[in-house]
């Protein structure tokens, strides 16, 4: 053989085993988010949320919200905040110094007033100019902080941590809407936990496009009408109630969403709160967490929530897509590049023995591994070097496995959740993962490397403005991006 023939065979055998363990787990994580799943609908059947709703003694919750020029649906949400069926918390929405009327609507609505408070800045960040309450009671909960922008999610979210007076965190976006039972529900792992100390809880989000929403209300579910944003509720199906349910039965769950998250403050405090630097800010968090329990020897958990407790706005436009999926990549590179001495390290236990390697290998190589095995097939076909039999059912079989996992998670959360009226609806949208490997993949791959390379040339880029449409608040298809 060539010396080209012999890099060929060995390039090869090294897809092939990537490839082999992948699905490996993959099918794994199928299994054990049923187990996990199982577990917790069981535990669910005895649990009597009223008690926990309404206790005064409930741990404390503060329900943390950055907003930057968000006019078009602050009001919509912050009422929807309002909502929420817990007796101990609080609601802080930072204006992160929006340049709309985002603060004057709220002042008008809300009836707030400057008042002196004493802000401890544990957490640095841009200055703070005011904080406000309400003069009406019936919005006695509500906190909004005012203060010059950051140019991130991360310093916005700090200032609110520095103003939080209880020991738990809901950090979440002033886009997405809660369901009213969300503190009870990431609450309850915390509680339930008797020999570890839970620092995370997760739940799964959906898309909110084509929903339908009454006063801040999720009152109708229905599967995105618009195919790009259909395509990413198919995935969140499939990372939330699939992987992450999988990952939480081994205590090995890799991050907790942004857009719906409880933390622990103490420990958020310690290893300073969200990196305003990065751009996958809760990827980061999470991890500094978990290096910090670590070495100071605290015996720690992360849980997630098989049900859906969080509704959020999803580009429905592939200009902002690309925005939003670039800046994740970029911060997945940031983070393994900034945390890169967990790879492998057995200090780290789970963490750097699993969830790292996993990240590294399957989340950050994978879009590179795939766009290198395109180009390797494409020159291959080129020289007539490919088997064509055995490649085109290499492909069918590949296609087959992505389309039968995904449709598994749909129905599988359907089933224990019954979240769509009609299973109609569901079966519609078990017709997306038949296109989303030729449709939505690529996307994925060439926005996740552009992320990259963004990250490699140190490009400048902020948080920005996804541009809202907002939703309506009568019982109407909510209109999205």
């Amino acid at each position: 053989m060539t010396i080209w023939e012999t890099i060929g065979k060995i390039y090869e055998s090294t897809i092939f085993v990537y490839g082999l363990i992948l699905l490996t787990t993959y099918a794994l994580l199928a299994i054990f988010s049923f187990i996990a799943v199982r577990a917790y609908a069981r535990k669910d059947k005895f649990h009597e949320p009223d008690v926990l709703m309404s206790s005064p003694l409930a741990p404390g919750v503060t329900v943390l919200a950055p907003a930057f020029n968000e006019g078009l649906t602050i009001i919509f949400n912050v009422r929807s905040l309002l909502t929420l069926n817990y007796a101990n918390y609080e609601i802080i929405i930072v204006n992160d110094g929006s340049t709309d009327d985002s603060l004057e609507q709220l002042i008008n609505e809300f009836e707030l007033v400057p008042v002196d408070f004493a802000y401890n800045a544990k957490i640095q960040t841009k200055p703070v100019r005011r904080i406000y309450k309400s003069t009406n009671p019936a919005y006695a909960k509500l906190m909004v902080i005012d203060k010059v922008n950051g140019k991130s999610k991360a310093d916005a979210v700090n200032a609110g941590i520095n103003a939080a007076a209880h020991p738990h965190f809901v950090c979440t976006d002033v886009d997405c809407i809660l369901d009213k039972n969300t503190i009870t529900e990431l609450i309850k792992p915390v509680m339930q936990e008797k020999n570890k100390r839970v620092i995370a809880t997760g739940a799964t989000l959906r898309i909110a496009n084509s929903c339908e929403f009454d006063d801040g209300v999720m009152v109708r579910m229905r599967p995105p009408r618009q195919l790009l944003p259909r395509f990413q509720e198919v995935e969140y199906i499939r990372a939330f109630v699939l992987g992450k349910m999988g990952w939480s039965l081994l205590n090995c769950v890799p991050n907790v969403s942004g857009g719906l998250g409880l933390f622990d403050k103490e420990i958020a405090i310690r290893c300073g709160g969200y990196d305003h630097t990065s751009f996958g800010e809760d990827m980061e968090l999470m991890t500094r967490m978990c290096r910090y329990a670590h070495d100071n020897k605290i015996d720690y958990a992360i849980r997630y929530v098989p049900k859906t407790l969080c509704w959020t706005e999803a580009p429905s436009t592939v200009k902002i897509f690309n925005r939003q999926r670039t800046r994740w990549a970029r911060g997945l590179a940031q983070l393994m590049y900034a945390h890169f001495g967990m790879f492998m390290n057995p200090r780290y236990g789970r963490m750097g023995l699993i969830v790292f390697p996993y990240n590294f290998f399957f989340e950050l190589l994978a879009p590179l591994v795939e766009i290198t095995g395109v180009i390797y097939y494409i020159v291959m076909a080129i020289l007539g070097f490919i088997n064509w039999p055995t490649a085109l059912w290499l492909l069918l079989f590949v296609y087959t496995y992505s389309v039968m996992i995904t449709t598994i998670a749909i129905l599988w959360d359907q089933l224990t959740f019954r979240y769509y009226k009609t299973w109609r609806e569901a079966l519609y949208l078990c017709l997306t993962p038949f296109m989303e490997f030729f449709l939505y993949h690529p996307l994925i791959v060439i926005f996740s490397i552009r992320g990259y390379l963004n990250f490699l040339t140190g490009k400048k880029s902020g948080w920005g403005n996804m541009q809202r449409r907002g939703f309506q608040t009568t019982a109407k298809v909510a209109t999205q991006k």
